[in-house]
């Protein structure tokens, strides 16, 4: 009787909330729009199999930036690595963990049935706005079994801090010395020419709506919302069709301990030259965001998921999984990642 009673008295404690409960874990971050459908699928799966929620705001790889470095956010993420004089900038040394490849394609809005062929000069130019026309003689010479119109071409581009722009950017600067000159590479830049955009589902959105718009987003972006997109040719002078395979091929080159490395401008032959990787980013030193022990650990175990079963999740939705070098490259990374000191992983 007794012991019914206690009992009793423990659920009506628990009903009233005068024992606690102990608390779901959350972990926040925020950053790159490149990756949030995979990391959306990936934070999910995850909370079904160890219960551990993830809040993603997917806002742009400046803003994951900003927000890591003012420690509001447990992580960031960025398809753009910080490079060492921004590094000087945040409070503690982070590190960067490679998460998968993905590539940046050319999408337009035109009613043509095939991939149009683009150049890294015609690029270069369109995106410059020498090029204003999409029957321009120079597109059309790479394209002569397209009848193009006669149509004005409108730039799209991001209006946000965005690491699509830096890897397109990025491209754009190796093989263009003008837009090197000229425009540069960045997150955030000073477009000569179109209209900007918020996010990847932004700019897929804005070419959608209008006739002869042009404009750069990750692969997904283009799939989900059946926008066509162009092949580029290649250093090699292949024209690439974005895919699995072609992101893959220009994923497989040596790579840094820290994996701050650019995949634009391939060497391989069949490679695709928009391509690049997308990194998570934590403080070297969990300790320096001001979370707990508990915290830190379902962080580092969640990193550790993403380069391993998480991996599996990649290829149905058009990224490029880890290649094993760059997966024992970003475990060597997660296992440096300490607590006031200690490894969290041994």
């Amino acid at each position: 009787m007794m012991r019914k009673r206690f009992l009793s008295l423990i659920i009506v404690v628990i009903i009233f909330g005068l024992l606690p409960l102990k608390a779901e874990i959350e972990l926040v971050g925020a950053g790159a729009t490149f990756p949030y459908p995979l990391y959306s699928k990936m934070f999910a799966e995850y909370y079904k199999q160890y219960g551990v929620k993830v809040n993603y705001q997917a806002i742009g790889s400046g803003g994951g930036i900003r927000q890591l470095m003012a420690r509001t956010v447990d992580f960031g993420a960025s398809d753009a690595y910080v490079d060492d004089k921004g590094i000087k900038k945040f409070p503690a040394p982070i590190v960067h963990i490679p998460i998968v490849a993905g590539a940046v394609v050319i999408i337009y809005n035109l009613p043509i049935d095939s991939h149009l062929k683009l150049s890294p000069e015609v690029l270069a130019d369109i995106f410059l706005g020498r090029i204003r026309k999409w029957n321009d003689e120079k597109i059309r010479k790479l394209n002569p079994d397209i009848e193009l119109p006669n149509k004005d071409i409108v730039v799209i581009h991001r209006s946000d801090g965005s690491g699509t722009t830096f890897i397109f950017s990025d491209y754009l600067c190796k093989v263009s010395s003008e837009w090197q000159k000229k425009v540069g590479r960045g997150k955030v830049l000073n477009w000569p020419v179109g209209l900007g955009a918020k996010g990847n589902p932004g700019v897929a959105g804005l070419v959608r709506q209008i006739p002869g718009a042009i404009g750069y987003v990750e692969l997904i972006y283009a799939k989900s919302n059946d926008i066509p997109f162009a092949s580029v040719k290649n250093k090699k002078g292949n024209f690439i069709v974005p895919s699995l395979e072609s992101v893959t091929l220009a994923a497989d080159v040596p790579l840094p301990d820290d994996m701050r490395v650019s995949l634009t401008n391939t060497d391989s032959k069949y490679g695709y030259p928009i391509a690049g990787f997308t990194w998570i980013l934590v403080y070297k030193d969990l300790a320096n965001c001001g979370m707990s022990r508990e915290k830190a650990k379902a962080l580092v175990d969640l990193l550790w998921w993403m380069v391993h079963n998480g991996q599996k999740y990649a290829t149905p939705m058009h990224y490029a999984p880890l290649l094993e070098k760059a997966q024992r490259k970003a475990e060597a990374i997660i296992k440096s990642i300490e607590f006031e000191g200690e490894a969290l992983i041994k």
